[in-house]
């Protein structure tokens, strides 16, 4: 990849492995930041970009409680820039938009959500293969929309793993109970 990298260096993936980058235009709220480092983490996003100045100046005080950010390459970008092989897709709220219950999520997908109290600017639409939305009523938290969609891919992805084992595996450690 060509960014300058904060804290870690992506694995040079190859376009026959499944990728994921998301990619947050100018996000304000370093609480958001760290539950979408967090989703990240348990999606296996394989990158997390952000624009503009607001995340950096706040990011002392981002509530990524797994330290995801130390696993996950974490870096400040101009302006969204996916690799060739990716597709584009904007998860926004804008007219046209294909609902995400019907949306087939590409192999190769560089996710762009808008910030916290704004939206993608149309410069940056116009450049997406796919526009998606959540349907709601009202619109969501940006790190909820974040884990929605992330979920949405690994749902109809068929990967999912079920069973003991990965809760076990994925479950706080101050959680024993059984069913």
């Amino acid at each position: 990849m060509t960014y300058s990298n904060d804290l870690a260096t992506p694995d040079s993936s190859s376009p026959s492995d499944d990728s994921v980058t998301l990619c947050i235009i100018n996000p304000k709220s370093p609480q958001n930041m760290g539950s979408i480092l967090r989703a990240a983490g348990c999606y296996r996003a394989d990158s997390v970009l952000y624009t503009g100045e607001r995340y950096a100046r706040a990011r002392a005080f981002n509530t990524d409680t797994k330290n995801v950010g130390l696993n996950i390459p974490l870096a400040q970008i101009d302006e969204p820039m996916p690799e060739p092989h990716m597709a584009m897709v904007a998860v926004e709220l804008v007219e046209g938009a294909t609902p995400l219950p019907h949306f087939e999520h590409p192999k190769h997908a560089y996710y762009v959500f808008g910030p916290e109290d704004g939206s993608i600017e149309q410069s940056i639409l116009d450049k997406c293969q796919h526009v998606v939305y959540v349907p709601t009523t009202g619109c969501m938290n940006l790190a909820a929309t974040v884990n929605v969609l992330l979920y949405d891919r690994l749902a109809k992805s068929g990967a999912t793993q079920y069973g003991d084992q990965i809760i076990v595996a994925s479950r706080d450690t101050n959680n024993r109970t059984k069913v």
